[in-house]
């Protein structure tokens, strides 16, 4: 099936963007028809085609909103809308625009991870400014369910599917085709993005317009959010010092081998590696050419960047060509302004061995703002990888090493870690 075949109105067109700032994306303007774009909207300079493509549609969608109709609702009185008004497609034209294909292709071949991150962002910030209102974001989980090729068309969709008092859920899916002509399309990646909107005046919680699920399916994608969103609240209410004995067990368990590491090297297991070991880190300063729409620095910048130093973490604890799996929940705690000193600090917590085939590797980026007066945490990110098995095949006998963390610091992130991936497999069984 052709994924152009699908298309609806609310499908939005991308193309490579290695154009003039001045330049149609039909024709070619003379000197007397030039329109300049503003800076921060120019295609391909600073984002991603997708990017662009979609915070052009928002400043469509705002421009729109200016022509109000007489017996429209005042702007206090919120308003029910159904799922389906807020899906929106992207089409990746892979297979007929090299130039946009080059742009997104990693050495392997295959989609660029870190890209994708941002345009997800991107897209699920435009669902909620099309649909309800412009919100603050988290991302719950991200999946990758197989590789993503950059030889086959794309198709990245996604909408709102459940609403609180003054949040939102969205789940988007990136599509792909299948390997022959006759295949059917499969679903390469799933996420599910949280927005939480608040009052620009107050910064307090703000009340969102409502939604009414039609179809069975939307029903049943509502269902599953609620119980989801009652889960977290239920985990926020949880008492953090209610730390049992079974607890401190595990805590003194974990750090023993670390003692270890640390009194006596010569007598540490081989096969085992300190945390710290494995870290990695970088800075840089915010420019302006970061910024979203509302002048803070764009949430998928930031998971761009973070995926960037976490594949290379992973790549140089393994020592051969990591594969990427899922990014788990990423909460955006501090927003990110132009001209702060970020810091990207990345580890990996933990490996697991119980599938031999799919060894695990978890990877945590750690994003601070670094000031002279202060120094805050901005996001943390937690992404899971496994090795290539082709790449694992070229070395033989090969065998992750353990982690061990040395602090109890460190203990208490890595049990943490633990004890979120067993709630999230939990929930999916």
């Amino acid at each position: 099936m052709d994924l152009n075949s699908s298309l609806s109105s609310n499908t939005i067109p991308v193309v490579s963007t290695l154009t003039k700032p001045t330049e149609d994306a039909k024709s070619s303007p003379t000197s007397s028809s030039e329109v300049h774009k503003p800076i921060s909207y120019w295609p391909g300079v600073y984002h991603s085609p997708v990017t662009d493509a979609l915070w052009d549609e928002r400043v469509s969608i705002n421009e729109r909103l200016f022509d109000i109709p007489d017996d429209a609702p005042p702007p206090t009185e919120l308003l029910t809308r159904t799922p389906s008004e807020s899906r929106t497609t992207i089409v990746y034209a892979f297979s007929s625009d090299s130039t946009l294909r080059e742009q997104y292709k990693d050495p392997w071949n295959e989609f660029r991870i870190g890209k994708l991150l941002e345009d997800l962002d991107a897209l699920a910030g435009t669902i909620t400014f099309k649909a309800l209102m412009l919100v603050t974001a988290s991302v719950d989980r991200i999946v990758l369910k197989k590789p993503i090729s950059v030889d086959k068309d794309l198709k990245k969709s996604g909408s709102i599917i459940w609403v609180g008092r003054s949040s939102i859920e969205i789940q988007m899916e990136v599509i792909t085709q299948g390997e022959g002509p006759n295949d059917s399309e499969s679903v390469a990646l799933t996420t599910n993005f949280i927005f939480v909107a608040r009052d620009y005046k107050t910064n307090k919680a703000a009340q969102v317009n409502r939604l009414t699920p039609e179809t069975e399916q939307e029903k049943i994608l509502y269902d599953g959010a609620e119980a989801r969103d009652k889960v977290r609240k239920m985990k926020r209410g949880e008492d953090k010092k209610q730390s049992d004995k079974s607890g401190v067990n595990r805590l003194e368990t974990l750090l023993s081998e670390g003692r270890i590491f640390c009194d006596m090297p010569a007598l540490a297991d081989r096969d085992s590696i300190l945390l710290r070991d494995t870290r990695l880190e970088n800075a840089l300063i915010c420019h302006p050419q970061q910024r979203n729409l509302h002048g803070r620095i764009f949430g998928g910048f930031l998971m761009h960047r973070a995926f960037e130093l976490a594949f290379p973490t992973a790549y140089a604890f393994a020592g051969i060509v990591p594969s990427f799996l899922e990014v788990d929940r990423v909460d955006f705690y501090k927003p990110v302004d132009v001209g702060d000193f970020l810091r990207f600090k990345s580890c990996v917590l933990y490996t697991e061995h119980d599938n031999p085939d799919q060894p695990l590797i978890y990877v945590e980026v750690v994003a601070h703002v670094t000031r002279p007066e202060m120094r805050l945490v901005s996001n943390t990110f937690y992404f899971t990888f496994t090795v290539r098995p082709e790449a694992k095949a070229t070395k033989n006998g090969f065998r992750l090493k353990n982690v061990v963390p040395a602090t109890e610091e460190e203990a208490r992130r890595v049990l943490e870690r633990m004890d979120a991936e067993a709630l999230q497999r939990s929930q999916s069984i």
